[in-house]
């Protein structure tokens, strides 16, 4: 284990040297419904690296826990996902950037005393990032267009989805 660490860390410091760009960033979220009586948390840190202006590679990573009670129970769920994916910047001016993410996604989750689902997911998440200044940017993420089965506690099938569950908010740092 410390060999692999040791080595991830050493790629790392040699992309960062050679890097056109490289991008770290990601979400948390913390979410209690009174009414339903829900808790969830959830990170998902997020990393890339640009080859040039309209290119690039990336992943996420995340994890999510909820718990909701029902009639005196605790229904936990603990989840994690994957999803690396190839970026397309297609308009870029001095503020704004509009793109595609172009992936896939892995995801596991388990709820407590039942078995572990996994699923995934094939298609297209728009987003858009607004430049801070050099290194920060806001970005914002919208919709998906593809395949999912059972993915993420998600729906199964193809299509479009431009609703609230598929819109997500993050920051990135550009070093």
């Amino acid at each position: 284990m410390k060999k692999v660490l040791m080595t991830l860390v050493v790629m790392f410091a040699v992309m960062t040297a050679y890097a056109q760009e490289m991008y770290i960033g990601g979400g948390i979220a913390l979410w209690h419904n009174h009414d339903a009586d829900k808790t969830l948390f959830s990170i998902t840190p997020e990393f890339g690296y640009e080859f040039n202006k309209k290119w690039a590679v990336g992943g996420r990573i995340g994890y999510s826990h909820s718990v909701k009670e029902i009639e005196d129970y605790d229904y936990t769920i603990n989840a994690f996902v994957f999803a690396p994916y190839a970026r397309f910047s297609f308009y870029e001016n001095k503020v704004v950037r509009l793109f595609l993410d172009m992936g896939m996604g892995v995801s596991s989750y388990k709820a407590k005393h039942h078995d572990s689902e996994c699923g995934f997911e094939l298609g297209i998440k728009p987003g858009l990032a607004v430049k801070l200044n050099n290194h920060f940017s806001l970005v914002a993420k919208v919709g998906f267009a593809g395949y999912r089965d059972d993915y993420y506690y998600g729906e199964d099938g193809f299509g479009v989805a431009l609703d609230g569950e598929d819109l997500s908010f993050g920051i990135e740092y550009a070093f």
